[in-house]
């Protein structure tokens, strides 16, 4: 990958014998997964507080155990159409590493499936072109159960410089 020009050289967090625990869930009619051990509760919708001046795709806080976290829909970091919530729809707070804090984001989804084994052998880079996502912010596609399923970079999606999708 020496000529890739993406801004994160992570790799999904596969382990030693190749596979990896993942959760899954839809957003906007795509199947996405994060590696299981970094979430940290799946909760149903709570209220949110609207933040003035934020990003679209952080527009939003919610009180998670008493911390105020930020709440990202990243169908809009992805380009997609924003979507009201349904009945299946739910917070996956997970804590991640962004510029070496450890920070809690809760991930609005529209379904959370389960949490499935997933294989490096069946994993690969997102395609140059053809894609509908930005693949700067796809570490992997997985095929898993007859479909594919995106790795999403979340270090890439939270970048603080990043432009929105849409934006030049």
């Amino acid at each position: 990958m020496s000529n890739d020009t993406r801004t994160s050289t992570l790799a999904p967090p596969w382990n030693d014998d190749g596979d990896m625990e993942a959760l899954t869930f839809d957003v906007g009619g795509e199947t996405f997964a994060l590696e299981a051990a970094i979430v940290r509760e799946i909760l149903d919708l709570l209220p949110e507080t609207a933040v003035p001046g934020a990003r679209p795709f952080v527009g939003s806080v919610i009180n998670f155990r008493g911390k105020v976290i930020p709440l990202a829909d990243i169908r809009l970091a992805f380009g997609m159409p924003i979507a009201d919530p349904t009945i299946d729809s739910r917070i996956v707070v997970v804590e991640i590493d962004l510029e070496g804090t450890p920070t809690l984001v809760g991930l609005r989804t529209d379904r959370v499936n389960e949490v499935s084994t997933l294989h490096r052998d069946d994993g690969e880079a997102p395609p140059r072109v053809g894609m509908k996502w930005p693949e700067d912010l796809i570490l992997s596609l997985v095929k898993h159960g007859g479909s594919v399923v995106i790795f999403p970079d979340l270090q890439a999606i939270f970048r603080k410089d990043r432009a929105p999708a849409g934006e030049a």
